[in-house]
Protein backbone atom coordinates (compact mmCIF):
# COMPACT_ATOMS: atom_id res chain seq x y z
CA UNK A 1 0.00 0.00 0.00
CA UNK A 2 1.21 3.56 -0.57
CA UNK A 3 1.03 6.46 1.37
CA UNK A 4 1.64 10.13 0.94
CA UNK A 5 3.48 12.06 3.87
CA UNK A 6 3.10 15.53 4.10
CA UNK A 7 5.30 16.76 6.75
CA UNK A 8 7.56 20.06 7.12
CA UNK A 9 9.33 18.69 9.82
CA UNK A 10 12.15 16.81 8.66
CA UNK A 11 12.64 14.95 12.05
CA UNK A 12 9.29 13.89 12.34
CA UNK A 13 9.04 13.21 8.54
CA UNK A 14 11.45 10.74 8.95
CA UNK A 15 10.28 9.27 12.11
CA UNK A 16 7.18 8.52 10.62
CA UNK A 17 8.81 7.39 7.21
CA UNK A 18 11.00 4.90 8.99
CA UNK A 19 8.07 3.33 11.07
CA UNK A 20 5.56 3.26 8.06
CA UNK A 21 8.14 1.83 6.03
CA UNK A 22 9.14 -1.22 8.22
CA UNK A 23 4.90 -1.38 8.28
CA UNK A 24 4.91 -2.56 5.14
CA UNK A 25 4.22 0.60 3.61
CA UNK A 26 5.62 2.62 0.36
CA UNK A 27 5.66 6.29 1.42
CA UNK A 28 6.18 9.40 -0.39
CA UNK A 29 7.78 12.45 1.40
CA UNK A 30 6.94 15.83 0.98
CA UNK A 31 8.20 18.80 2.80
CA UNK A 32 5.96 21.66 1.40
CA UNK A 33 2.35 21.99 0.52
CA UNK A 34 2.51 22.82 -3.05
CA UNK A 35 4.83 19.98 -3.49
CA UNK A 36 2.59 17.43 -1.39
CA UNK A 37 -0.01 18.65 -3.73
CA UNK A 38 1.51 17.79 -6.92
CA UNK A 39 2.31 14.53 -5.39
CA UNK A 40 -1.17 13.94 -4.67
CA UNK A 41 -2.92 15.12 -7.78
CA UNK A 42 -0.18 13.07 -10.07
CA UNK A 43 -0.16 9.23 -8.49
CA UNK A 44 -2.89 7.13 -6.78
CA UNK A 45 -2.51 7.08 -2.60
CA UNK A 46 -4.36 4.64 -0.65
CA UNK A 47 -4.00 7.44 2.65
CA UNK A 48 -2.56 10.42 3.01
CA UNK A 49 -0.94 12.17 6.08
CA UNK A 50 -0.64 15.98 6.14
CA UNK A 51 0.41 18.15 8.41
CA UNK A 52 -2.10 21.62 8.68
CA UNK A 53 0.67 24.17 9.45
CA UNK A 54 2.85 24.01 6.38
CA UNK A 55 5.08 26.60 3.97
CA UNK A 56 3.74 27.48 0.55
CA UNK A 57 0.60 25.80 0.97
CA UNK A 58 -1.33 25.38 4.25
CA UNK A 59 -2.78 21.72 4.88
CA UNK A 60 -6.45 22.49 4.56
CA UNK A 61 -6.05 23.77 1.34
CA UNK A 62 -4.13 21.02 -0.02
CA UNK A 63 -6.68 18.81 0.57
CA UNK A 64 -9.30 21.91 -0.48
CA UNK A 65 -7.51 21.34 -3.86
CA UNK A 66 -7.29 17.30 -3.61
CA UNK A 67 -11.02 17.24 -3.12
CA UNK A 68 -12.04 20.08 -5.68
CA UNK A 69 -10.41 17.46 -8.12
CA UNK A 70 -12.60 14.53 -6.74
CA UNK A 71 -9.93 13.00 -5.00
CA UNK A 72 -10.98 10.51 -2.36
CA UNK A 73 -8.31 9.59 -0.50
CA UNK A 74 -8.98 9.23 2.96
CA UNK A 75 -6.66 11.91 4.95
CA UNK A 76 -5.01 11.73 8.31
CA UNK A 77 -4.12 15.64 9.71
CA UNK A 78 -1.52 15.90 12.03
CA UNK A 79 -1.35 19.40 14.11
CA UNK A 80 0.46 20.50 17.10
CA UNK A 81 -2.95 22.37 17.47
CA UNK A 82 -5.08 20.65 19.94
CA UNK A 83 -8.42 23.10 20.07
CA UNK A 84 -11.86 21.74 18.98
CA UNK A 85 -12.39 24.40 16.66
CA UNK A 86 -8.99 23.18 14.88
CA UNK A 87 -10.09 19.65 14.45
CA UNK A 88 -13.68 20.72 13.30
CA UNK A 89 -11.85 22.81 10.81
CA UNK A 90 -9.97 19.93 9.59
CA UNK A 91 -12.85 17.83 9.16
CA UNK A 92 -15.14 19.89 7.87
CA UNK A 93 -12.34 20.91 4.78
CA UNK A 94 -12.86 16.93 3.74
CA UNK A 95 -10.28 15.01 6.47
CA UNK A 96 -11.25 11.87 7.77
CA UNK A 97 -9.00 12.37 10.68
CA UNK A 98 -6.60 14.09 13.25
CA UNK A 99 -3.91 13.67 15.53
CA UNK A 100 -2.26 16.13 17.68
CA UNK A 101 1.27 16.43 18.32
CA UNK A 102 3.21 15.14 20.21
CA UNK A 103 1.77 11.55 18.81
CA UNK A 104 2.99 7.43 19.64
CA UNK A 105 3.79 6.25 16.12
CA UNK A 106 1.65 3.01 17.18
CA UNK A 107 -1.21 5.26 18.06
CA UNK A 108 -0.75 6.95 14.32
CA UNK A 109 -0.41 3.19 12.56
CA UNK A 110 -3.40 2.31 13.94
CA UNK A 111 -6.09 5.35 12.78
CA UNK A 112 -3.69 4.49 9.09
CA UNK A 113 -5.29 1.01 9.76
CA UNK A 114 -8.06 2.01 10.03
CA UNK A 115 -8.88 4.61 7.69
CA UNK A 116 -7.77 1.86 4.89
CA UNK A 117 -10.10 -0.43 6.38
CA UNK A 118 -12.86 2.09 6.08
CA UNK A 119 -11.94 3.49 2.85
CA UNK A 120 -12.39 0.00 1.42
CA UNK A 121 -15.33 -0.56 3.30
CA UNK A 122 -13.65 -4.29 4.23
CA UNK A 123 -11.84 -5.48 7.67
CA UNK A 124 -7.87 -5.54 6.46
CA UNK A 125 -6.86 -9.12 7.05
CA UNK A 126 -3.64 -9.87 9.75
CA UNK A 127 -2.49 -12.44 7.40
CA UNK A 128 -2.27 -14.22 3.88
CA UNK A 129 -2.50 -17.60 2.20
CA UNK A 130 -0.91 -19.18 -1.21
CA UNK A 131 -0.02 -22.25 -1.40
CA UNK A 132 1.96 -23.79 1.40
CA UNK A 133 2.91 -19.93 1.88
CA UNK A 134 1.51 -18.49 5.35
CA UNK A 135 2.12 -14.67 5.84
CA UNK A 136 1.33 -12.64 9.35
CA UNK A 137 1.28 -9.02 8.46
CA UNK A 138 0.97 -8.17 11.97
CA UNK A 139 4.04 -10.38 13.32
CA UNK A 140 5.52 -9.54 9.91
CA UNK A 141 6.47 -13.22 9.76
CA UNK A 142 6.12 -15.92 7.01
CA UNK A 143 5.92 -19.82 7.19
CA UNK A 144 6.23 -22.39 4.27
CA UNK A 145 5.39 -25.99 4.64
CA UNK A 146 5.12 -24.86 8.34
CA UNK A 147 8.66 -23.47 8.28
CA UNK A 148 9.67 -20.47 9.54
CA UNK A 149 11.20 -18.18 6.70
CA UNK A 150 13.42 -15.31 7.73
CA UNK A 151 12.96 -12.28 4.99
CA UNK A 152 14.56 -8.97 4.79
CA UNK A 153 12.03 -5.77 5.04
CA UNK A 154 11.92 -5.62 1.57
CA UNK A 155 11.68 -9.19 0.93
CA UNK A 156 8.53 -9.55 2.90
CA UNK A 157 7.00 -6.48 1.41
CA UNK A 158 7.58 -7.91 -1.77
CA UNK A 159 6.02 -11.50 -0.73
CA UNK A 160 2.79 -9.42 0.82
CA UNK A 161 2.68 -7.69 -2.87
CA UNK A 162 2.76 -10.84 -4.81
CA UNK A 163 0.45 -12.71 -2.03
CA UNK A 164 -2.33 -9.41 -2.32
CA UNK A 165 -2.25 -10.20 -6.34
CA UNK A 166 -2.20 -13.99 -7.00
CA UNK A 167 -1.91 -15.07 -10.85
CA UNK A 168 -2.03 -11.16 -11.14
CA UNK A 169 1.45 -10.29 -13.37
CA UNK A 170 2.99 -7.15 -11.59
CA UNK A 171 5.10 -5.00 -13.82
CA UNK A 172 8.62 -4.24 -13.08
CA UNK A 173 7.45 -0.39 -12.82
CA UNK A 174 4.51 -1.48 -10.09
CA UNK A 175 6.35 -3.64 -8.09
CA UNK A 176 9.48 -0.81 -7.79
CA UNK A 177 6.46 1.75 -7.26
CA UNK A 178 5.15 -0.79 -4.33
CA UNK A 179 7.96 -1.99 -2.90
CA UNK A 180 10.55 1.65 -3.23
CA UNK A 181 7.88 3.97 -2.84
CA UNK A 182 9.46 6.18 -5.31
CA UNK A 183 10.44 6.53 -8.89
CA UNK A 184 13.57 4.36 -9.94
CA UNK A 185 15.38 4.49 -13.49
CA UNK A 186 13.02 1.58 -15.07
CA UNK A 187 16.24 0.32 -16.46
CA UNK A 188 17.45 -0.68 -12.99
CA UNK A 189 18.24 -4.38 -12.29
CA UNK A 190 16.80 -3.93 -8.26
CA UNK A 191 13.84 -5.78 -9.25
CA UNK A 192 15.53 -8.69 -10.51
CA UNK A 193 17.30 -9.01 -7.48
CA UNK A 194 15.35 -9.02 -5.13
CA UNK A 195 12.56 -11.87 -6.83
CA UNK A 196 16.15 -13.74 -7.20
CA UNK A 197 16.61 -12.99 -3.39
CA UNK A 198 13.30 -14.30 -2.43
CA UNK A 199 12.99 -16.95 -4.96
CA UNK A 200 16.22 -18.59 -3.24
CA UNK A 201 14.67 -18.05 0.16
CA UNK A 202 11.21 -19.96 -0.80
CA UNK A 203 12.99 -22.51 -2.80
CA UNK A 204 14.32 -24.04 0.62
CA UNK A 205 10.93 -25.30 1.44
CA UNK A 206 8.63 -25.03 -1.10
CA UNK A 207 8.09 -27.93 -3.32
CA UNK A 208 6.96 -25.98 -6.78
CA UNK A 209 8.03 -22.74 -7.86
CA UNK A 210 6.08 -19.98 -7.13
CA UNK A 211 7.37 -16.97 -8.54
CA UNK A 212 6.71 -17.00 -12.48
CA UNK A 213 9.05 -14.67 -14.79
CA UNK A 214 6.70 -13.42 -17.81
CA UNK A 215 8.96 -12.74 -20.25
CA UNK A 216 9.21 -8.73 -20.97
CA UNK A 217 6.12 -8.27 -18.61
CA UNK A 218 6.66 -8.94 -15.09
CA UNK A 219 6.34 -11.21 -12.63
CA UNK A 220 3.37 -12.95 -11.05
CA UNK A 221 2.77 -15.88 -7.62
CA UNK A 222 1.08 -18.80 -9.21
CA UNK A 223 1.13 -22.62 -7.85
CA UNK A 224 1.82 -24.41 -11.00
Amino acid sequence: MRLLLIEDDKKISAFVHKGLTEAGFAVDCAFNGQDGLNFALSAPYDAAIIDIMLPRLDGLSVLEKIRARRISTPVLFLSAKRSVSERVRGLQAGGDDYLTKPFAFSELLARVHALLRRSSNSIEPTGLSFADLRLDLLARQVACNGKAISLQPREFVLLEYLMRNPSRVLSKTLILEHVWGYDFDPQTNVVDVLICRLRKQLEICAADKLIHTVRGVGYVLRSS
